[in-house]
């Protein structure tokens, strides 16, 4: 069964930082619904007082990749989500060890 990441990638400017989220296994389709969740409970779209929601706003970047933008007056907080399937590790045997070796005639 295909293996999955969500990577994501928060910050501003030359500080944004990439990292995987989380790993999952299934279809692609499970894989995209599982990153849709997260994304719509990312930076909850709360003042901190609970009381006024905030601007949210989704961007879709293409198929597996989405920007979530949450705004206030004072303040905004953007991240980049992108659904990334696993296609080569050296401790599995049913996958190459690099993704140079997909590219390798038999």
């Amino acid at each position: 069964m295909p293996r999955w990441a969500i990577v994501k990638a928060a910050g501003e400017a030359e500080a944004f930082r990439y990292s995987i989220h989380k790993e999952l296994e299934g279809t692609e389709a499970q894989a995209l619904a599982e990153m849709l969740r997260i994304i719509g409970t990312t930076a909850g779209a709360l003042t901190e007082a609970g009381r006024r929601r905030e601007r949210r706003r989704v961007f879709r970047v293409s198929d597996r990749s989405y920007v979530v933008r949450v705004e206030s007056r004072w303040s905004h907080y953007e991240a980049h989500f992108t659904l990334a399937e696993l296609i080569a590790d050296t401790h599995d045997d049913e996958l190459p060890d690099t993704a140079a070796d997909l590219t390798a005639k038999p």
